[in-house]
């Protein structure tokens, strides 16, 4: 997987994977023009598209209504070091379910390949790389 972040002005940034493209932006308060989603909450977009992905499967995999499946996701802001933590996963499922079902929609999504990413801390190497112009 790769996507591709560029600058674009000020504190706004193009994302693009596969031939799409969102905007990262900050809010007015902090420099930006409010034109798209912060860092932090693309990493909440995630985790909750990632979830609903989940639970829409396990849902239609037993013939039970998937339609409407709505996710919430929030978090605080903690520190030292700055960073977003006690992340709440909140699943709204359009079928009433029994508890062996909610036990299992619960399984489903704890299986999210991004919820499971944050639960094992992955290795994260930073590379910088020179401007040719800069290098000479």
């Amino acid at each position: 997987m790769e996507v591709t972040v560029k600058h674009i002005d000020h504190v706004q940034f193009s994302v693009e994977a596969r031939g799409h493209e969102i905007i990262c932006d900050q809010p007015e308060d902090n420099g930006g023009t409010d034109a798209g989603m912060t860092p932090p909450e693309f990493l909440l977009a995630s985790l909750g598209s990632c979830a609903g992905f989940y639970a829409v499967q396990y849902l239609k995999t037993r013939g039970l209504e998937s339609g409407g499946v709505e996710v919430k996701v929030t978090a605080e802001k903690l520190k030292p070091p700055a960073r977003l933590g006690n992340f709440k996963i909140h699943v709204q499922s359009p079928a009433e379910l029994s508890e062996e079902h909610r036990e299992g929609l619960k399984r489903a999504v704890h299986a999210c390949l991004v919820h499971n990413t944050l639960m094992v801390p992955p290795k994260i190497d930073i590379e910088l790389a020179l401007h040719a112009a800069a290098a000479r």
